[in-house]
């Protein structure tokens, strides 16, 4: 997987916040959140596009289990997921690898959602300190991400 500069930037501003006072915080959090915006649309654009690239088997086997999933955490696009007459001549193996990636992803997602209420809670007590906890959440949910990626991205290369 490549490195996205969105990203880098997004731990770079992360990981200088970790130290941050509250002042320094009251005058960052705008562009805190623009990049961290931005760092997360690039990990999902690449998500996207490497998803894009499975083989049939994998995006049938994906929508399968997003089709079974109704209480799903993410508001995953299944376009055709109620269509799958070739549901079942799907290997077993492959529903088990597509598990992992989307396991891997609600993983990504709930870190990036805690993260998220976290600096919410941080910003209406002005509190510093949540402040840091979470850009450290937010560090920990790009690691998760792209840990999700590359799992997605092996699935893509032939065996």
């Amino acid at each position: 997987m490549r490195k996205l500069i969105a990203v880098e930037n997004a731990r770079a501003i992360m990981t200088e916040g970790t130290e941050w006072g509250v002042w320094k915080w009251m005058t960052e959090k705008k562009r805190v959140r623009e990049t961290a915006d931005e760092a997360r649309a690039a990990l999902d654009e690449l998500e996207k596009k490497i998803k894009a690239t499975w083989s049939d088997d994998l995006k049938q086997a994906y929508n399968q289990l997003l089709s079974e999933d109704g209480t799903g955490k993410r508001s995953r696009n299944n376009g055709a997921a109620g269509k799958q007459s070739k549901a079942a001549a799907i290997a077993h193996q492959r529903i088990a690898e597509v598990k992992r990636v989307m396991q891997a992803d609600d993983d990504a997602y709930d870190a990036h959602e805690t993260a998220e209420e976290i600096f919410a809670e941080a910003e209406k007590k002005m509190s510093t300190n949540l402040a840091r906890e979470g850009a450290r959440k937010a560090l920990l949910a790009y690691d998760l991400h792209e840990a999700a990626i590359r799992q997605a991205e092996a699935l893509s290369r032939p065996k």
